[in-house]
Formats: structure tokens, sequence, C-alpha cells
């Protein structure tokens, strides 16, 4: 089961993720009470590298936004909505992290991986879970996000059976304020969720 903790905004949420076992660690970009700028994204990401995948959290964003972005921070993916990446030029070794949503048309052409979540990033709000059902019998390998808490993430990893989990809201104290324990209580669920299936 892999897990991406999203929303990064201080060291002890960064140490907090990297110590629970998290696969990847997210940085917002985009409109959000837990936006960074890149320079900060960076220095935040520093003892992480290596130990976790670097997300950059992208929202419609300009060539000019994610050039500049790229050069400060370098992140290991590109996570934005699915169809803002035709527009962009972006190097062949920066892995791709497709956001479908809940409630809008699917692409035709499915990528192999994506990540599903609600309508709004951030927002806690619960995602269509049969509909990202469907999607992991059609071979997409989905990472599920919107909602998901460490009290209902067994419930959503049995009834989806994704290929991961994302969570930010749902491991905080206050918004924008990640918790230690809410952080580590998700990845052990997730993954006991996860090794059950």
């Amino acid at each position: 089961m892999w897990v991406k903790i999203c929303g990064m905004t201080t060291p002890a949420a960064v140490d907090a993720a990297v110590a629970a076992g998290a696969d990847a660690i997210g940085f917002v970009f985009a409109p959000s009470v837990r936006r960074v700028a890149p320079a900060h994204a960076a220095m935040l990401a520093a003892p992480a590298r290596g130990r976790a995948r670097c997300v950059a959290v992208m929202q419609h964003p300009s060539q000019a936004e994610v050039t500049a972005m790229l050069a400060e921070f370098a992140p290991d993916v590109l996570q934005t909505d699915s169809e803002d990446f035709a527009a962009l030029d972006l190097p062949a070794s920066l892995e791709r992290l497709p956001v479908l949503r809940a409630g809008r048309e699917l692409p035709t052409q499915l990528p192999r991986r994506v990540l599903y979540e609600g309508a709004r990033s951030g927002a806690g709000e619960v995602a269509d879970w049969t509909r990202a059902a469907q999607l992991c019998v059609r071979n997409v390998e989905v990472v599920l996000a919107g909602g998901l808490t460490p009290e209902n993430v067994d419930s959503a990893v049995r009834a989806v059976r994704p290929f991961g989990v994302d969570v930010s809201s749902g491991v905080e104290s206050a918004p924008g304020v990640k918790s230690a324990a809410r952080i580590a209580g998700f990845v052990a669920a997730a993954r006991a969720a996860g090794r059950e299936g």
C-alpha cells in the first residue's frame, strides 16, 4: 500500500511523515492554507530526499509557474489535474500523477496511475469510492484521496482496493497543522488494510 501525506508546511510534519514510513510527501503550490513557496518547500524537503518521493501539487498551473517551481524545488513527481499536462512542457524524467475528480468525466485514454479525489482538493470531501473501485478494475493504479482519515482509511481500502492512499486534512489537528500521532495512525491503518487485502 503506497501512502502519501500531503500538505507539508513544517519540518515537524516532514519528520513525522518520514518516521511513519510514508512513501511520498506532498507540497502544495496551489491556493490553499497549506500553500508554500518553492524555495521553502525545497528547504522542508531536504531531509526527506531519497527517503520519500517529493511531490509538487499544483492545479491549472501556467508553464512559467511550473518552470520556476521545477528550478527551485526539483520534485520527483508533479501532481495536477489530468487535463493540465497536455499544455505543459516537462522534463522526461519527471514522474506525473494526474488528478481525476469525482463528478467529472473521465478522459478517454486513462493514464497508468492516477490520483482520484473529491471535487475540491484539500476540502476533506470524501471521493466516490464506487467510481474509484471501477477504475481499479480497469487496471489503473488508483491513489485514493479525498476525506480520508485514520478512522476511515481501513474501510476505504477494503471498498476500493487502491494502489495507494493520500491524506492531508485528515491528519491535522487544525487547518494546515499536521499531527504526528494522526500521521502515524493513518500510515499504520492503511498498511494493515492493504496487507489484509
